[in-house]
Formats: C-alpha cells, sequence, structure tokens
C-alpha cells in the first residue's frame, strides 16, 4: 500500500512538472512511466488467466518416521506465458512446506513432489494452495487460493516388539495358541461332517443345507485374555524435552503395547489421565486401532489428578480375566496397593515405569545444557533414588512384573529379559 502512494506521488509529480515546464525530457520520462506501469499492470492482470492450479496428499494419515507426499501441478491454458508464480502452501506440520517460485510457459504444465517426513505426533493441517505473482518492479501484484485445506494426523511411532506377549489371567481360553475345544466357544472357526456323538447344538444348518450333509462347528479357545492399558500423563512427574520425554515415550510405549495386543486378537481398552480423564471402552480389530491411535495422537500431559485416582476410577471398568498394563513416570508408591489389590479379583498386572532420571540425564547429555541456579545434583538423585527404591520395594512386595524404561533403549529389548 506505501508502494502504490509512493508511486501514484511521483506520477502525479512528474505530469505537473512535463506540463508547467514542457521540457521534452520530462514527456519523455512520462511517456515511460506510463509505459512501465501500464505493461506492469496488464502483466499481474494476466499473470493468473487461464491458469489451472491443485495439489494432492497421499495419506491423511501416518505415523511418526513416515513420510507425506504432496504432489503439485500447474497448469498454463493460455498461450501468454507466466514469468513469475509463487506457490506456497501454509501448514502446521513441523518445519512446513516448502515454497517454489517458477516460470510457467505459455500451454505447458509442471509438476512436482515433495516428501515431508513426520517427526511429531499430533493434529495438524495444510491450508488451500496460495498463489501469487506480480511484476519484475514491484508495483502491482494479484494472489489466489486454490482447492480446500486437508487435515493430516500424525499417529505415535510404533515400536516392534517380537518376542514379548501380554501374560493372560489364569483363565481357561486365555492362551496364546488356539486349541480345538470340546466345549462351545464364541470363536468358530471351520465346520466338518458329522460324527456320532457330536452335540446338536453344534449343527450348522446353512452349511448343512449346501452340502446335503450334516455339517457340524468347531471352536477354538479363546486366544486371549483382554488388556486394559492405563497411561498416565499426570503433569507434575514428566521430564524430558521433545521426543526424548517421558512423556512421548510412555505415549509410544502405550501405542506399541496395544498394536501387539491388538495383533494377538485381544479386545483393548484404555484409560488416559489427561485434563479430563479419556476412558476408551473395549474392542478388538482395526476400528479400536484406529481409535487407540487417534486417541494418542492428541494427548497432552496436561492432568493434574495423581495415578491413585486414576486407578480407582478404572477398577469398576475391569473384569476377571483380563491384563492390565499401567505406564507411569509416577514415583508415588500410594498408587501400588488398589493395583495390587486387582490380583485378587482375577486381573493380570504389568506395570512399566520411566526412569525420570535417566531421561534427564540423557537430554542434558545430547544438548549439553546446565541449568544455572537449579539444586544440587547429588541431593536431587539422593532424593529420587530413595523414591525409586520404595517403589521397587512396593511392587515386589505384591510380586507384580515391572519394567523400567530407559531412554535411548529400544521398548522390545526392555520388555523381554
Amino acid at each position: 500500500m506505501v508502494r502504490k502512494l509512493q508511486l501514484l506521488v511521483a506520477t502525479v509529480v512528474l505530469v505537473v512538472a512535463a506540463f508547467s515546464t514542457a521540457l521534452p525530457f520530462l514527456f519523455y520520462l512520462l511517456y515511460l512511466a506510463i509505459l512501465v506501469i501500464g505493461g506492469s499492470y496488464i502483466l499481474v492482470r494476466l499473470g493468473l488467466t487461464d491458469l489451472e492450479a491443485g495439489y494432492a496428499v497421499s495419506q491423511p494419515h501416518g505415523h511418526v518416521g513416515d513420510q507425506v507426499r504432496v504432489t503439485y501441478t500447474l497448469r498454463n491454458g493460455s498461450r501468454i506465458a507466466k514469468p513469475w508464480l509463487e506457490i506456497h502452501n501454509p501448514t502446521t506440520l513441523p518445519g512446513g512446506l516448502p515454497g517454489r517460485a517458477i516460470t510457467l510457459g505459455g500451454s505447458s504444465e509442471r509438476s512436482w513432489l515433495i516428501r515431508i517426513p513426520l517427526s511429531r505426533r499430533g493434529h495438524f493441517r495444510i491450508e488451500p494452495l496460495h498463489i501469487r505473482t506480480g511484476d519484475p518492479f514491484g508495483f502491482f501484484e494479484a494472489s489466489a487460493t486454490v482447492g480446500q485445506g486437508v487435515s493430516v494426523v500424525v499417529y505415535p511411532r510404533l515400536e516392534p516388539l517380537p518376542r514379548w506377549h501380554l501374560p493372560a489371567a489364569a483363565l481357561e481360553g486365555s492362551r496364546v495358541a488356539p486349541v480345538r475345544t470340546l466345549q462351545t466357544t464364541p470363536l468358530a472357526t471351520t465346520v466338518r461332517p458329522y460324527a456320532p456323538g457330536d452335540s446338536m447344538n453344534r449343527i450348522h444348518w446353512k452349511s448343512t443345507a449346501r452340502h446335503n450333509e450334516i455339517q457340524v462347528k468347531e471352536f477354538d479357545l479363546e486366544q486371549t485374555a483382554d488388556a486394559w492399558i492405563v497411561l498416565d500423563l499426570q503433569r507434575s512427574v514428566q521430564t524430558g524435552r521433545g521426543d526424548d520425554s517421558t512423556v512421548e515415550s510412555a505415549v509410544r510405549a502405550a501405542a506399541s503395547i496395544a498394536d501387539k495386543a491388538l495383533q494377538e486378537g485381544r479386545a483393548v481398552g484404555m484409560t488416559v489421565n489427561v485434563g479430563r480423564t479419556a476412558f476408551l471402552p473395549l474392542d478388538r480389530g482395526g476400528r479400536q486401532h484406529l481409535k487407540i491411535m487417534q486417541l494418542l495422537a492428541s494427548v497432552e500431559a496436561d492432568s493434574n489428578a495423581p495415578l491413585v485416582e486414576t486407578l480407582i476410577a478404572t477398577v469398576g471398568r475391569l473384569r476377571r480375566g483380563m491384563t492390565a498394563v499401567v505406564i507411569t513416570p509416577s514415583l508415588d508408591p500410594s498408587w501400588v496397593r488398589p493395583l495390587a489389590s486387582l490380583r485378587g479379583r482375577g486381573v493380570a498386572c504389568v506395570v512399566l515405569t520411566l526412569d525420570a532420571t535417566a531421561f534427564d540425564r540423557f537430554v542434558g547429555s545430547r544438548e549439553a545444557i546446565l541449568v544455572s541456579g537449579a539444586a544440587p545434583a547429588g541431593e536431587v538423585s539422593e532424593e529420587v533414588a530413595k523414591r525409586a527404591r520404595a517403589l521397587r520395594h512396593a511392587l515386589a512386595e505384591y510380586e507384580l512384573p515391572s519394567f523400567t524404561v530407559t531412554p535411548g533403549r529400544p521398548l522390545g529389548e526392555i520388555l523381554v529379559r
């Protein structure tokens, strides 16, 4: 706006001076200014006419570490070249999307591909494509917005757990390997011809009608017990920074264990201790996998409620034969007792504790940051070590299996001892 005002003032001054003095040189400058300004205006007006543009995102979701491909296409339907076009996609994705300035000839087309690494979980948005053009002197510019915005959901990274299986509760039908059973169970797997001694309630009437021979159902024992994951995101017990924080490590562990349990055929439920405690009811299959990943993509450590309150609120949702998995960096031993009480109800328990001290040291060693004014390292370490020993003693007292998650080590290696 300021530039246009300056251009207008300069033009008025030149016109007044030329007609006041009648000097040929000033008229020459006036004609040149009219030619340059008029040509620049026409060039900008034609810069976006007969122009087709668009972009396509390869996938609306992915896990941390994946790549999203964005394909851009510009087509000039006019015979007049477009000497300067600036293309840019505003986005909330970490790192953004690189823009590009191109020249597009008459009746031509250009396409290019951009690969964006997904480095942080969350819900992000790619805004509509923004195209801008102008003249070489910067007098005028024109812009247009093309297409619609696209939402991109980045799920937590899944760590492989090839040699680890969740412990099953002590119930019939909670085995990992399917075994044929004479009892009727919900898992009907196949049909076979009738044999003497088969019960009438095992007859599959549709197959009998199709084969014109009596067919009976065969059943498998239930493959695994259901699992319920409790993820503690209380703000005051978290530490670390970025991807090397207890929050991200806990979320990755919850996502990996849930994925492993769903692959084993379990029904999985989840409680997340966030600002408002989130409960995800039991379910199995791909639909539950998507729900869990959607939930874990958006959670933050913004809860003030301690883990013991979250466990008390979750106990009523656990039934006999389930396996409870607790993931927390909390060193408060008060939450061990309500967890231990689940054993009497036939609920198996597994605890994953995150070593907050190790995460602090890991971040400090990587970034070489010394925090001035902090408490002496020896006093803090002694206090934390004492609380950690008390927690380990409480878990051992109630014979609750536990694993300690530390930074820099794969989760699959930690869980296999």
